[in-house]
């Protein structure tokens, strides 16, 4: 795929560390499994020899969906969602390179709702994965003032994965809602091609950054990935902040120039955005798919490993968050840039809706559980939250048809606009601070770790506006007929995908 790699698609390694192709002998009807920096994996289906990947936080998504059954501790249903779309392939995946191998999975866990297994992980038939980052961070390629470097792995172990059960759907609309998600969802495959140029590209900017970690972070690996879901990467060159004015765009400008003069053959149409986060936006010419890549916004690391622990902690949470997603990009209300809301702002609107239910869905994490979402927790320490979790066993046995109506209606007719802020790490709707991010905003959504508003972009009061009128009337007519297609196309949408 890039200049360094000895075979088109392939980064090359000296022979004593070749590359082993993880992904394609993993099962792939299970939830992620996380990996970090440069961790070794040992593994029954592995060569004798130690097989290294690549340093990245990756993860393997469900294909197949398992049994449907609420995490309250009832027992597991057989799904009742069309047949259509269990076992159905996608047309000519067999002709890709990327040698997906497919199996299936047979987990002695499958059937459990107890309440003492880690999400989505049980505690046992652990793994060892250590590694190491060298020092110092800078070498001969950049001079700067950023001294610190990230911090070398300890030995953390992950335990085997077990099947997540999905809800049982009795009604139309949630069948229709279990059916998108089922063909809309990331697959194993979407994620392939997504680690596969995450791990080259930090081959080549290790050329200039020897030291650097490149982490591939956001909806690919927090449980809420869909089949068209951009990739999301975050350089890190060190720990400790960066100014994202100055330092941040230099770096990225510097890469820029490096993927146009080097890699053009590879990397196509990369564009500096001048956000208040800057990014490198590029496409991959052989994955096709679209990245955007910023620099020590590890905030984006912080709050991936927490989406994923609510995406995987309630059955009902996963399949409800995608239909919003595609709801709301069919409506034109998803695309922060034109004004309106980001998919990280509609996650998190979903979660705290499920929040403040009479009777809750979901918990306030940070709240439970603070030593693992601790805002200054070492990087290296991050990913290990996701694996101490317990499913929440909720009394509330609402529907996903029922729960996609309420989200609706609570944003159509109940939140408080213009005094309140949204907040999911408080599991309430709290008062809006007096800040100077927070006036003349229309929608204001704290983000859980550095509680910035999420929602930023949304700063017309026309933009505002529709967005407001899109939730009254979707929930009117989905109250009157209780059929997604009055509010999104399924079948067009799953084409789509």
């Amino acid at each position: 795929m890039f200049p360094n790699s000895s075979n088109l698609g392939r980064p090359p390694f000296p022979l004593e560390r070749q590359q082993y192709n993880f992904f394609s002998n993993l099962p792939v009807n299970i939830p992620p499994v996380l990996l970090f920096h440069q961790q070794i994996i040992d593994h029954p289906q592995f060569p004798s020899t130690t097989a290294l990947l690549g340093g990245s936080l990756s993860t393997i998504p469900a294909v197949s969906p398992p049994p449907f059954a609420y995490r309250n501790g009832s027992p597991v249903h057989s799904s009742s969602a069309p047949a259509s779309f269990r076992g159905r392939k996608r047309l000519k995946e067999q002709d890709v390179h990327y040698e997906v191998k497919r199996q299936r999975f047979h987990s002695p866990h499958r059937e459990s709702t107890s309440a003492n297994h880690a999400v989505p992980l049980p505690e046992d038939h652990r793994r060892s994965f250590p590694g190491s980052i060298s020092s110092p961070l800078y070498q001969a390629h950049y001079s700067s003032d950023l001294t610190g470097c990230v911090p070398p792995l300890q030995e953390a172990s992950f335990p085997d994965p077990i099947e997540i059960a999905l809800p049982v759907a009795k009604d139309k609309l949630s069948q229709q809602v279990l059916e998108l998600f089922q063909a809309c969802q990331q697959q194993s495959f979407d994620l392939n091609k997504k680690e596969l140029c995450r791990t080259q590209l930090q081959r080549e900017i290790q050329q200039i950054f020897p030291n650097s970690r490149l982490f591939l972070v956001g909806s690919s690996l927090n449980g809420f990935g869909t089949r068209s879901s951009d990739g999301d990467l975050c350089l890190v060159v060190k720990e400790e902040p960066i100014n994202q004015k100055t330092e941040a765009r230099h770096i990225l400008s510097l890469l820029q120039k490096h993927f146009c003069r080097k890699l053009s053959s590879y990397i196509e149409r990369p564009q500096l955005i001048r956000a208040k986060v800057p990014i490198v936006k590029f496409r991959d010419k052989v994955s096709c798919v679209e990245f955007d890549l910023n620099v020590n916004n590890v905030v984006g690391i912080r709050n991936t490993f927490l989406l994923r622990t609510y995406a995987y902690i309630e059955s009902r949470v996963r399949p409800l968050v995608l239909v919003v997603k595609k709801w709301a990009s069919f409506r034109g209300i998803n695309d922060a840039s034109r004004g309106t809301l980001s998919s990280y702002s509609l996650v998190l609107m979903v979660l705290h809706y499920l929040q403040t239910l009479p009777e809750p869905i979901l918990p306030s994490l940070q709240k439970n559980y603070p030593e693992s979402f601790d805002p200054s927790m070492q990087l290296h320490l991050v990913h290990q939250a996701p694996c101490t979790i317990p499913p929440y066993l909720s009394k509330n046995e609402s529907t996903l048809g029922d729960l996609l109506l309420g989200f609706l209606k609570y944003y159509a007719t109940e939140f408080d606009w213009r005094g309140q802020m949204i907040s999911v790490r408080e599991a309430k709707a709290i008062p809006r601070p007096d800040g100077v991010e927070w006036r003349n905003k229309f929608i204001c959504v704290e983000e859980p770790f550095d509680r910035t508003n999420t929602a930023r972009a949304v700063h017309e009061k026309q933009k505002f506006d529709i967005i407001i009128d899109e939730f009254c009337k979707s929930w009117q007519r989905l109250r009157d007929r209780r059929d997604l297609n009055c509010i999104l196309p399924l079948r067009a949408t799953i084409q789509k995908r």
